[in-house]
């Protein structure tokens, strides 16, 4: 049986955050982080949007060439991946792989543990399957969780 699983945010590829937020802004959103990955080569920036939505905009870091670089020039700005939090990353990927659905990419990042299913397994679209550790709220805030707790 998969473990809980909700959707945690929805990834827009853009070639600059900040020329992208003025929208978010009109309809309310507020801006939770706005952070570099260095190893990733990216700018990530949360929005959080009513009581429990949120939308993330990442932005490739100038003169780097990374997954977003490729990405944007292959289609250009828009839908990049769908986050779901799970409560268990590796009973979560267990309860897929035995399903048939390939998962990849599995990594341990700094506050957090993620896999990806491609989007050849789901329908076209990007899946970040994510399950964080529990000081990632207090690095970046409890609003980054719905309801201020991880999944569990």
């Amino acid at each position: 049986m998969t473990p809980p699983v909700r959707v945690d945010h929805v990834g827009i590829a853009v070639h600059d955050v900040r020329e992208s937020e003025p929208l978010l802004e009109l309809l309310g959103a507020r801006k939770l982080v706005h952070e570099r990955d260095e190893d990733q080569g990216f700018t990530w920036a949360y929005y959080a949007l009513g009581g429990a939505s949120r939308l993330e905009l990442i932005e490739p870091i100038a003169g780097r060439e990374s997954f977003l670089t490729a990405f944007l020039d292959a289609r250009g700005p828009g839908l990049h991946h769908v986050t779901l939090e799970v409560a268990s990353l590796d009973a979560t990927v267990t309860s897929l792989e035995a399903a048939g659905v390939r998962v990849v990419d599995e990594a341990a990042r700094e506050g957090y543990r993620e896999a990806f299913v491609p989007p050849g397994e789901a329908a076209g679209v990007l899946f970040q399957l994510i399950e964080y550790d529990a000081g990632f709220g207090a690095d970046h805030g409890d609003a980054v969780f719905i309801g201020g707790e991880p999944l569990r």
